[in-house]
């Protein structure tokens, strides 16, 4: 498959994104929500995204 473009929708805010080629376990942003995305499934030029937690660290304050 040599798709420009390929597209998948913010499992959050379900904002339509359309990304460069990437490939399966990178991460991007979503620019609506500005969660952070893991693709987990690339499909006929359809992503399938996952949100990836973020963990913040606990400096003991």
């Amino acid at each position: 498959m040599s798709s420009a473009t390929l597209t998948g929708a913010c499992p959050e805010c379900e904002t339509e994104l359309t990304v460069p080629p990437i490939v399966q376990g990178e991460t991007l942003s979503c620019p609506e929500c500005m969660l952070t995305l893991r693709v987990e499934e690339i499909a006929d030029g359809r992503l399938t995204l996952e949100m990836v937690e973020v963990q913040l660290r606990d400096w003991g304050q």
